[in-house]
C-alpha cells in the first residue's frame, strides 16, 4: 500500500532506476513491513543544474542527491521503524549515488486511513473489513 516517489539528480539511467526501485522496495518490506504486491514506486530524474542546495546547483557542487516521499497509513509504523528506514534508505542511496549530498531528504508521510487507499477503497475500509 505504500506509494513511493523518488527524485534522483542527473540524467535518466535505466540501470540506476531498477537498482533504486529494488533497493527501496526491499527496505520498505524489511524495515516497514509492507507487502511487495502493493508497493508502488515512481522514479523521476532532475538535471543537476536544476537542483539547488544552499543556493548552489548540484552541478556546481559536484554532488548528487535524491528525495524520497513514501506514503503509509498512519499508525502502522513506529517512530523507531521510521527512523531506521531513514537511516537505511540514506545509506543504500549513498552506495548507489556518487558524491551523495547529505541534504537528500526522505519523508515518511503518515496518511490517515480514511483519506488514503488504492483500488477505490480506503485503508480504513480495508482495516474494518479485516475485523481488526
Amino acid at each position: 500500500m505504500p506509494h513511493i516517489v523518488v527524485h534522483l539528480s542527473g540524467q535518466p539511467d535505466a540501470a540506476l532506476t531498477r537498482k533504486t526501485v529494488d533497493t527501496v522496495a526491499e527496505l520498505t518490506q524489511s524495515v516497514l513491513g509492507k507487502a511487495l504486491p502493493v508497493i508502488a514506486v515512481t522514479v523521476q530524474y532532475i538535471a543537476a543544474d536544476s537542483w539547488f542546495i544552499g543556493g548552489q546547483s548540484l552541478a556546481e557542487l559536484g554532488k548528487s542527491a535524491f528525495h524520497l516521499d513514501i506514503s503509509v497509513t498512519d499508525e502502522t509504523n513506529t517512530k523507531a521503524e521510521k527512523a531506521r528506514y531513514l537511516r537505511e534508505v540514506y545509506a543504500a542511496m549513498a552506495a548507489l549515488r556518487p558524491n551523495l549530498h547529505e541534504v537528500s531528504y526522505i519523508h515518511v508521510i503518515d496518511a490517515r486511513g480514511a483519506a488514503y487507499g488504492y483500488g477505490g477503497k480506503t485503508q480504513e475500509y480495508r482495516h474494518q473489513q479485516a475485523g481488526v
